[in-house]
């Protein structure tokens, strides 16, 4: 059977016990699903969620999927480790094959015109002062009116009303470029928003694929195989045969409507103003769809943006500096990027920070490189390189004006005391945190020999309770 959000649900309860859990209590939209993420991220627990009686709806949501690198790896078919160093077999690519619209679960409920009503679906309010229920887990499908090619990629979407949402295409988004051709030639622009599919599908639509499309031959990749497409009911764009909702419009020319505000990953509202529409026309869906949510501004959506950016990451670096280890962008701070290297010449920190810099312009605040010793995934190993290899005076190098104006970063705007507000560039900082390259001798780090710590017997210890198990003490 081809692998869908069914599939990969079925795999979570199979492999990953415990990592779904099922609520049958009445939920509101309104924060309520959100509210067992946030509760769930205080206790330190990232459980996914299946909500089966969201009030108003009767479509089931899932929430806080991909909240955790073990079932990120498990739907990649990868180890948690290949996750978090970057280091990934080649995949080969996938390309979409169509399936006739009969056999396509997709194409089970169909709704156009007058029974298209967005509110009929759970789509939450995430955060206290949102301005809306928003789509978080939703790839936008486009066709590149110039090259034929289609595109992928994941947005926000503020729904307004039955039938209007807004999108946001930030910074060098593909979707953004399609969407300004069409308004050019005073068309709308056609949109197929894929709602509930294999995690992997999710992933492809967020790589970053050079150039315009294939994102679908990259899903095709993470799940090892093509994904079924059909063709859509109101325009030629494909959309997946297995996936759960499909909402098929237009963009409307030259009509925008104020949009936000949304708590976005760094943990701030940002962003907002007037964006372009999309005027939904038809809804299609399988029966007992599933909708899905990604918790926003929580740890599930800091983490998936995390992972496919260590990986892009990864690939431009290496092919720079040959001796890189490993990559790490942080979870809780998706705006840092760490780099462990095996150091040959005194520039390659700085040409590697660069090659980070310039895979992720737009996000990227701090790129710390350390030696190839260090455990970049270990917090404690990186303030202990930090505090003992480098000097501020001469491994502190600012980079001004590097980040684009506006954004999604609160530094990236000025503001003033009535509350207003206007784009500015920021700046990036790379640490070096690197011993000399050879031939100086820099001192040695103090180790208990690998050996020896492999053969302690930790396991053997007996935990003390009482003093009088203490006999040479009385």
């Amino acid at each position: 059977m081809s692998k869908d959000l069914r599939s990969f649900l079925a795999e979570v309860v199979t492999h990953l016990p415990g990592g779904l859990r099922r609520v049958d209590s009445a939920v509101d939209r309104r924060f309520g699903i959100t509210a067992y993420g946030a509760d769930a991220e205080k206790r330190h627990e990232f459980p996914a969620f299946l909500f089966t009686n969201v009030t108003g709806s009767d479509v089931a949501c899932v929430s806080n999927l991909l909240a955790t690198r073990e079932r990120m790896a498990l739907a990649l078919g990868t180890t948690v480790e290949e996750l978090i160093t970057g280091v990934t077999r080649q995949r080969q690519e996938h390309p979409p094959v169509e399936v006739d619209a009969a056999s396509a679960p997709v194409k089970q409920i169909v709704w156009r015109g007058d029974e298209v009503d967005l509110r009929r679906l759970p789509i939450p309010v995430h955060n206290e002062l949102d301005g809306g229920p928003f789509l978080t887990a939703a790839a936008a499908l486009m066709r590149d009116p110039e090259s034929g090619r289609v595109n992928a990629g994941i947005y926000r979407h503020h729904v307004y009303d039955d039938r209007h949402m807004g999108v946001w295409f930030f910074g060098s988004h593909h979707g953004g470029t399609i969407h300004r051709r069409y308004a050019e030639r005073g068309e709308p622009t056609p949109v197929a928003i894929v709602i509930g599919h294999h995690p992997a599908f999710l992933m492809g639509a967020v790589s970053r694929v050079p150039g315009i499309g294939g994102e679908y031959e990259a899903a095709g990749a993470f799940l090892g195989e093509s994904v079924e497409v059909v063709r859509a009911e109101t325009s030629d764009l494909p959309v997946p045969a297995r996936a759960e909702i499909v909402l098929e419009g237009v963009i409307l020319p030259g009509e925008t409507r104020e949009e936000g505000p949304f708590a976005e990953w760094p943990g701030h509202y940002v962003g907002g103003g007037p964006k372009p529409v999309i005027r939904i026309d038809a809804v299609t869906m399988r029966r007992d769809a599933i909708f899905q949510d990604i918790q926003a501004s929580g740890y599930e959506h800091r983490l998936m943006g995390a992972l496919p950016r260590i990986a892009s990451i990864h690939r431009n670096v290496s092919q720079v500096i040959p001796g890189l280890k490993a990559v790490n962008v942080p979870t809780y701070a998706r705006m840092h990027c760490y780099l462990s290297i095996r150091k040959e010449q005194d520039n390659d920190p700085v040409r590697a920070a660069f090659a980070a810099l310039n895979t992720e312009p737009e996000n990227l605040r701090m790129v710390v490189v350390v030696d190839d010793d260090i455990d970049i995934d270990d917090e404690r190993e990186m303030a202990w390189a930090i505090g003992t290899r480098f000097d501020a005076a001469q491994d502190l190098l600012v980079v001004p004006t590097w980040n684009g104006p506006g954004g999604l970063l609160p530094t990236n705007w000025s503001y003033d005391a009535e509350g207003g507000r206007s784009a500015r560039r920021s700046s990036a900082v790379i640490i070096d945190a690197t011993k000399p390259a050879p031939p100086v001798v820099f001192p040695v780090r103090a180790r208990v020999p690998q050996a020896a710590v492999a053969a302690a017997g930790l396991d053997e210890t007996l935990a003390v309770t009482a003093l009088k198990e203490l006999p040479w003490l009385a």
